[in-house]
């Protein structure tokens, strides 16, 4: 597991404050509004819409606010048209970045993207030259405390079309394409496997290791960037050691 994938971990399990909340729920239905625009506004037939619903679901956006930002992303109703945009740069010790943005102001966007960079020693790289470092894929987490059964977890998930299955820390990380990534979630939950987590991520081809004073420059640049209005999600490369990850959180 990567360090950038311990984090998310850490930071989805102490979940989100009030303050943030609005924000997270923003981002979440900004989300649907565009996949709705974008593969049309039917759930079964629109896996990016499906993965992005599931998730807001999981965060406990409201029924009402998820089924408005559809009828905007099909036009049953106005709002601001969104895009999706993708940055990418290095972080402090050659890590490589993705950021993952909805925008209705591309220059405003990458004006916030590229200052966050530059304040907090990384450099807005040109396109193409970190996003192959990465590949697409949808990722379950499951906790190995709410289920211990290996076996079992590893049978329903392959069965369902997922690609493998790790352990990583506390937790199960199942893996899988990411037109699979709803089947398998599916699949999961008929056999009463709890889920922690399941969405699309980018998943690092290989890590950059980093030590304690790197690591506290690399994240708090994650977290800068992951909490600019626009960005959706912040993907990198880092590998940091169970023990520093614990003394820079």
């Amino acid at each position: 597991m990567s360090g950038h994938s311990k984090w998310s971990s850490i930071k989805h399990k102490k979940g989100i404050t009030d303050q943030r909340r609005s924000k997270m729920f923003a981002k979440l239905l900004r989300a649907v509004e565009v996949a709705a625009r974008e593969g049309g506004g039917s759930i079964e037939g629109n896996m990016t819409l499906a993965s992005a619903v599931q998730k807001a679901r999981d965060y406990s956006v409201p029924a009402d606010n998820i089924d408005r930002a559809i009828k905007r992303g099909s036009g049953e109703v106005e709002g601001a048209r969104y895009e999706a945009v993708m940055y990418e740069g290095y972080a402090p010790g050659g890590v490589g970045v993705l950021v993952e943005a909805l925008t209705d102001n591309r220059n405003r966007t990458g004006q916030e993207v590229r200052h966050t960079f530059a304040k907090l020693g990384g450099n807005l790289g040109e396109q193409g030259s970190v996003a192959w470092q990465f590949d697409r894929k949808g990722v379950i987490l499951v906790d190995r405390s709410a289920f211990p059964d290996e076996d079992k977890l590893m049978e329903a998930a392959l069965e369902a079309g997922a690609e493998d299955m790790n352990e990583e820390g506390d937790q199960w990380r199942v893996a899988t394409e990411p037109t699979a990534l709803n089947t398998v979630r599916s699949a999961l939950e008929v056999a009463e496997v709890p889920i922690a987590s399941a969405e699309l991520s980018m998943i690092p081809q290989n890590t950059v290791p980093l030590d304690g004073s790197q690591a506290k420059q690399v994240l708090n640049l994650i977290d800068a960037l992951d909490e600019l209005e626009d960005v959706q999600a912040v993907h990198a490369n880092f590998d940091i050691p169970d023990e520093v990850l614990a003394e820079v959180g």
